[in-house]
Formats: C-alpha cells, sequence, structure tokens
C-alpha cells in the first residue's frame, strides 16, 4: 500500500508528453471503484457530476463539508492516486484559500484542479492575483509534505469563440508561464479543441498539459501526437450513466 506521499508522486509520473494519462471522471466512491477496477491508472472527480450526484449545480454550490466527506470517501475506496477538482478552492483570498488546501490534502486527495475563472463573479482574475493563489496553495501542500499535482486550470478558452481562438493563445500561454513560476504541475485548457493550436500550446510550454475530451475534440490518439500529456471527460461519464439509468427504469416502469 502506498503512502500519500507516495501515491502523489506516482500521479505525477503517469502525466508524460505524447502518452497521456486518461481520466474517465467519477463523482463518488462507488463510481470510483467501478472505474478503478476497470483499469484507471487514475481517479479524478469532475465538479459538475460531484455537485449534481447531490442535487447540487455547479460553481460550488455544493457544501465545502460536503465534497470534503466525498473526497474522504473516494480516497478510502481506492488505491489509486486521487485527483479532486477543486474549482476556485472556495475561496478567493490566499491564506482562506490554502485552510481550504489543507483540509483537502487531509482527506488523502493528491492532486487538484484549480480554475483561474471567479466562480462566484464574473471574468478571470488577474494574472498576478492567480499567481498569488497558486504560489499559496503550493506552500501549504509543501508544508504538509505531500508533493500535491496542481492542475492549473485556465478558462481563457472557455470564454472566447472558436473561432477566435487562436487570438487568445498568448493570453493562455502568458497564464501557464506564470502559474508554472507560481507552483503548478500542469495546465489544463478546457474549451480549446483545434489540434494544431492545442499542439502550438504543447510546443509552449514545459507543463504537462491537460486536454478535455468532448464531442468534436480530436481523438485521443490525435492528443497523444500533439503533445498532450492527460485528457479528462468532465461530465460525460455521469450523464452517460444517468441515461442508461433512466433507459433501464423507463424499461422497469413502462414495460
Amino acid at each position: 500500500m502506498q503512502t500519500q506521499a507516495g501515491k502523489a508522486q506516482t500521479f505525477h509520473s503517469l502525466h508524460q508528453a505524447g502518452n497521456p494519462l486518461v481520466l474517465y471522471n467519477i463523482w463518488d466512491a462507488g463510481s470510483a471503484k467501478a472505474v478503478a477496477e476497470a483499469g484507471a491508472k487514475a481517479i479524478a472527480t469532475g465538479s459538475w457530476s460531484v455537485a449534481a450526484a447531490q442535487g447540487y449545480d455547479d460553481g460550488e454550490k455544493l457544501p465545502l463539508d460536503r465534497l470534503l466527506r466525498t473526497a474522504k470517501q473516494i480516497s478510502s475506496a481506492v488505491e489509486l492516486p486521487v485527483n479532486i477538482d477543486f474549482e476556485g478552492g472556495y475561496a478567493a483570498e490566499p491564506e482562506f484559500l490554502a485552510d481550504n488546501i489543507a483540509k483537502l490534502i487531509a482527506t488523502g486527495a493528491v492532486g487538484i484542479n484549480f480554475e483561474d475563472r471567479i466562480v462566484s463573479g464574473d471574468g478571470l482574475y488577474s494574472i498576478e492575483d492567480q499567481a498569488k493563489r497558486i504560489a499559496a496553495i503550493r506552500g501549504v501542500a509543501d508544508e504538509t509534505g505531500i508533493p500535491l499535482f496542481i492542475n492549473a486550470r485556465t478558462d481563457v478558452f472557455l470564454k472566447t469563440d472558436a473561432a477566435d481562438h487562436a487570438n487568445h493563445m498568448k493570453e493562455a500561454t502568458d497564464r501557464a508561464d506564470v502559474y508554472a513560476e507560481a507552483g503548478a504541475s500542469g495546465i489544463f485548457i478546457p474549451g480549446l479543441s483545434d489540434a494544431d493550436l492545442i499542439g502550438r500550446f504543447c510546443e509552449h510550454t514545459n507543463l504537462p498539459v491537460n486536454a478535455y475530451m468532448k464531442e468534436g475534440a480530436p481523438s485521443i490518439a490525435e492528443m497523444a501526437k500533439r503533445g498532450v500529456s492527460r485528457i479528462s471527460h468532465g461530465p460525460a461519464p455521469y450523464r452517460e450513466a444517468m441515461r442508461a439509468l433512466a433507459d433501464r427504469a423507463a424499461g422497469v416502469y413502462q414495460s
């Protein structure tokens, strides 16, 4: 049985450009066990799915104590490294954010998704402010002795039209550079689906790049070819599972 620090080190090592870690996102202990038994190398939640499974909307509407309880249940249910989608960390100021990160690390998680969207407001945090927030996370993780994988998500491409994504590459790569200096372990670019632009982004940064698998996105093989290190499925697994459940239930009640 690996220690939490050992799991964190393993999780870091699984991020390899050209040989991406594929994450089929889960939402509770039961789905984590199912995905682990299917052959996953690591487990990752999606905030939308975790919230929906408990009757909440996305965007930190799920109370923090419930999220922490779910994170602990997932970490206890599997022997694999666990990454928690922590959205904006349930805090704006670095000192309060650090407290929340310490609580999350105590659940057994070894990685987080951490976004630069202002969850309870509009737009994105400035590069400087988000860098301070990432540095606070790295600081508290170092204090615990856990090499937490900070998957810094930038919503630059989610906030702009796909036809205009090429014009926003500099802002996104600038954020990647500054986030790396602040202590980020990887960079997540949801919304960017153009294979050539994904490849350009991967060429720019030394951080492992996390791309998002959705309808219209390049295949896993194509993303690997472009240098992607990690591929997430977001809320799709939850939606597919709920559709299957509803179809089975309809077969029972409508027969």
